[in-house]
């Protein structure tokens, strides 16, 4: 499979509503990775990650391990 943009379903949080300035997007990548992305620029450049690097962020922003403080 492609890994280009164009060629991957690329999802959103319904948080954002139908205002793109303050938004990303995820994408599946081939093998459980996930592919992350800017969404005012989709032609941009793009963050890839394996399922586990994927996982352990969600998990610390499940944790407030990112919130400001």
């Amino acid at each position: 499979m492609d890994k280009s943009p164009s060629n991957l379903i690329w999802r959103k949080s319904s948080l954002s509503g139908t205002n793109n300035d303050d938004c990303v997007e995820v994408a599946n990548l081939p093998g459980g990775g996930r592919a992350v992305r800017d969404s005012k620029n989709p032609n941009g450049p793009m963050l890839n990650c394996t399922f586990n690097e994927w996982r352990a962020f969600i998990g610390g922003v499940k944790n407030g391990e990112f919130d400001q403080r």
